[in-house]
């Protein structure tokens, strides 16, 4: 069962476990997720954050990070399959790709589909990496695919490294809280133009249009003083706050909305990504248009 409560009055938790539903609840705005869960699989204090993992009733297996869901096994193919087939099928030919955060491999899984030459993913956390191939197995043969690399850093670090190098660069962050806050700066950004090559594409995770609107248009408009072409998208997912989650697209050459990539094998297999929905995701709302 899932279940979308909308409160009377603003919460101070971040999230509790009452009975059988555990609940993500939120400071910012009078709304919280509510999932019926069969079993708290694990709870681990890592260095960086607290990683729980439930079995749900209906929605499989589920990550949560410092009280807030990252995926479920029954939707996250909404949120991953957005976050990677937009970007590799805007660009015509995709061989070295790197994600920053997605320790749990549900990006990396996607990316792993396409006939990439290199593929590299960079998390701070090696804990998350480990629960999530224990919890979340469709994600684990990600991990071993020989064209992939994993480095446990900071990415904001790590991305100081390249210059004119990547063609894909994917920002797979949770919230701008704690140690992803580091991943929504203007310095961040300006390394990732740099580390990309001259026809390189960015996307990262850009929060909920409902409940994060002027965070979105000051980012958008930060962003577009770094890069020629800066485009936001969204995609449903129900067990995010709101149901929405959106996208931010950076790119130094194309724009978003032509498939240029002929590696049809990337998406084929997607259970909600259509050359279709790719386009129709950049038609916004009129208050994200204001």
């Amino acid at each position: 069962m899932l279940v979308l409560l909308f409160m009377v009055s603003l919460t101070l938790t971040a999230s509790t476990h009452e009975k059988n539903f555990f609940f993500e609840k939120n400071t910012n705005y009078p709304v919280a997720v509510g999932l019926e869960t069969v079993a708290h699989l694990e709870s681990v204090q890592s260095p960086y954050e607290k990683i729980d993992i439930y079995q749900t009733t209906r929605c499989g297996n589920m990550l949560v990070l410092d009280g807030a869901i990252q995926l479920t096994q029954w939707d996250n193919h909404a949120y991953h399959e957005m976050l990677v087939h937009v970007p590799l099928m805007a660009h015509p030919n995709p061989q070295r790709i790197l994600i920053i955060g997605g320790g749990d491999g549900g990006t990396l899984t996607q990316v792993c589909k396409y006939p990439a030459q290199e593929i590299v993913l960079c998390d701070i956390d090696s804990q998350v990496i480990n629960l999530s191939q224990k919890y979340f197995p469709e994600f684990a043969p990600s991990f071993t695919d020989p064209r992939v690399k994993i480095v446990i850093g900071n990415g904001a670090q790590f991305i100081k490294n390249f210059n004119d190098y990547f063609d894909i660069i994917l920002v797979d962050a949770s919230d701008p809280e704690g140690p992803a806050s580091v991943l929504y700066t203007h310095d961040f950004y300006t390394d990732i133009y740099n580390a990309l090559k001259v026809d390189g594409i960015a996307v990262a995770q850009g929060e909920s249009p409902f409940f994060h609107q002027q965070l979105i248009i000051d980012w958008h408009a930060r962003n577009q003083k770094i890069f020629p072409h800066v485009y936001y998208y969204y995609a449903l997912v129900p067990t995010y706050p709101s149901g929405v989650i959106g996208f931010m697209y950076h790119a130094k050459s194309y724009t978003p909305l032509t498939l240029r990539n002929s590696s049809v094998c990337g998406y084929e297999t997607a259970h909600y990504y259509t050359p279709a929905l790719h386009k129709a995701s950049f038609v916004l709302p009129k208050f994200m248009n204001n």
